[in-house]
This record gives structure tokens, sequence and C-alpha cells, in this order.
């Protein structure tokens, strides 16, 4: 004969607190003193009872479910190297505040149909968004809409939005100004595209170091990229023509497509041609020579942008120590990594 589950009456009897105590600490509500919610939990797990998720989903109208939305092409999410281990710290965190997750690579001609029957039905608790579009209709749907959401890279244009980001301006800065120390005057950028913050800020870090060191910038040394292999080939062959002695290229992957361009035209890294790539992403460590990069702590990211999410959900959540802007927002360091490909042989600055 299977055993009978317990009551929330018998939970409260032996754990000498009422019934409706039970309940607020079953569903994660507030206003339970912590030594009483332990209690609770403690007589919970010795009696061996198991909510029910979907009655504690009306009680607390809540899903427990959170979705990730990345709005580009399955094959560019597969083929950057930032993705799976920003995916990584989503969720972990995720999992630490018993959230189950949902992963969505939605197009714009979808958006729609997913905003109704996923945000607007209650499906998601609140979203994470990655590598947004400055232009991305979702953002003011969601503020409109007062859905909670947080995305990964700041939105300029929306200041109500919460947000957590890499220092990416200070990291592009500090890269560029290490080329310019090592005595490289003709420095280039490889920059991503202008439709995403992270490019913008990027090319922003590498114009203002040329401007502290009183050098003149020249728009024939700037090339877009759109964080791939191949763009950042094509955009390293056009700079080829204005021969550059150093590029700051704003992702890895794009370094790693401008070393194969460089190597084409008999050209060398660092000898002829000094680079330093963004992200410090595997790949960099063992590229030949070993690319320079600027790190940015990219599962941090992913812990983070859960961290606020369910601040945004449950207002009794913590940020666990991350220094925020507003309780909302957070900028974590960048961190310059020096190898090979720059001509220093100093491991970090």
């Amino acid at each position: 004969m299977a055993h009978k589950p317990p009551t929330l009456e018998e939970i409260a009897k032996a754990a000498g607190v009422s019934r409706s105590t039970v309940s607020r600490v079953i569903n994660d509500e507030p206003n339970v003193r912590p030594e009483v919610r332990q209690r609770v939990w403690q007589v919970v797990e010795a009696m061996g009872y198991h909510p029910n998720a979907a009655a504690r989903s009306l009680v607390s109208r809540r899903s427990q479910t959170l979705g990730v939305i990345i709005p580009q092409t399955v094959n560019t999410v597969f083929a950057d190297p930032f993705l799976p281990n920003v995916l990584r710290g989503i969720a972990d965190a995720a999992n630490e505040h018993k959230y189950h997750l949902m992963l969505s690579m939605v197009s714009r001609p979808l958006e729609e149909d997913f905003y109704r029957r996923a945000l607007r039905s209650q499906m998601l608790d609140g979203v994470v968004i990655l590598s947004a579009f400055l232009d991305d209709p979702l953002i003011p749907r969601l503020l409109r809409d007062r859905i909670p959401f947080v995305t990964i890279g700041r939105h300029p244009h929306e200041p109500a939005a919460s947000y957590v980001d890499a220092d990416n301006v200070r990291g592009a800065r500090m890269a560029t100004e290490h080329l310019l120390r090592q005595g490289r005057r003709r420095v280039a950028t490889i920059t991503g595209p202008a439709s995403m913050i992270a490019g913008l800020d990027r090319r922003e870090g590498y114009q203002a170091a040329l401007r502290e060191a009183d050098l003149p910038l020249d728009e024939n040394l700037i090339a877009e990229g759109d964080f791939t292999e191949a763009g950042g080939y094509v955009a390293m062959q056009q700079l080829l023509l204005q021969e550059p002695d150093a590029v700051f290229v704003a992702n890895d992957l794009m370094a790693i497509g401008a070393l194969r361009a460089i190597r084409q035209v008999g050209r060398r890294v660092p000898d002829d041609v000094a680079l330093v790539g963004f992200d410090d992403a595997q790949i960099a460590a063992y590229a030949d020579p070993p690319l320079t990069t600027v790190r940015q702590p990219v599962y941090e990211l992913g812990d983070t942008a859960i961290n606020l999410l369910v601040r945004l959900i449950e207002p009794v959540g913590s940020l666990r120590g991350y220094e925020t802007q507003d309780s909302l927002r957070a900028i974590l360091p960048t961190e310059l990594v020096i190898r090979a490909s720059c001509g220093a042989q100093r491991r970090s600055a």
C-alpha cells in the first residue's frame, strides 16, 4: 500500500506553526522569519512532503520557468564560443534559484507568435535576452507590459531596461593603449556590428585611446565585422590595403579570421602586424601565435543576469555582492591578457 503523503496541517503541527505559514514557506513568499522558514523546511524534508508544482503555480502565479531569448540564427549561435559559456552561467544560476529554463532562438518573423504564446500567456516568469539588437522591438514591448527581463548587454535607448554587461569601453581602451605602448602608430580596428551595443562600445574604447594619445582618427583604419571568423577575415583583407602595424579586433573569433588574412599575404604576427582580440575564448590561448586578448567574465555575465532577473521577480532576492547601479544593472570588469600576438611576452597587465 502506497504511503500517504503528509498534509499541510500535519506539517504545521509538527513544526509548531500555522498552516498559512507552511504555505508561505513552500511558496517562497516573504514575511517569514528565517528561523521559522528553516524549521518548516526541516519538517518538510523529514516528512517527505513534495509540493505539487501545478498547485504552487496557481497560488504564487508563477511558472518557475525563465526564458532565454537569442535573436540570432542557430548557425551563428553555435559558432560563437561566447554563447555556450554565458549559457552555462545562466543554467547554473537558474538551478540554484530552482527555476527551469526555456531556450528560444527567435527570428524577427517569429517574435510576435513567441510573445503571444510564451510571454503574454504567462508561461514564463521572466526572460534573459542575449545579444539583442539596438532596434529589437521586443524590448519596448516587455517594458510596456511590465514583464520582468534582463538583457546581457546594456540597451542605450531604453534607460528603464535592466542589464548586465562587461566593461567593453574600458577593455577596448586597454587593448588599444597596450598596442600604442608597444610603439605601434597605425593601429586599426575591426569592430563588432553597429547594430549591437558591444560593437559600439568597443569602438568607443578604441577611439578614446587614440584621443588620449593625441592621434588622429583615420576612418580608413576602421572596418566593421560581424563577430564571425569569416567576418574578421574579410574585414582584415580590407584593412591590409591601409598597411596597419597593429589591429584591435572586437572579438577573438574575428581575430582568428584576421590572423589568417594577414598570413595569406605573407605578413607576420606580431612582427609586421600586432594583434589583440576580445573575450579570451579558449581558442585564443591555442592560436599561433597565442592571442593577446581582453578577458571578459562570460560565465559571470550569465550568472549575474539570472540573479538580477530573480530580484525583479522576487523582490526579496539577493545579488550576492555584485556591484550594481540602482540594484538592476551591473557592469563587470575586464582584464587584458598579454600573449605573443602583440609582441610582448608578459602574461597580464
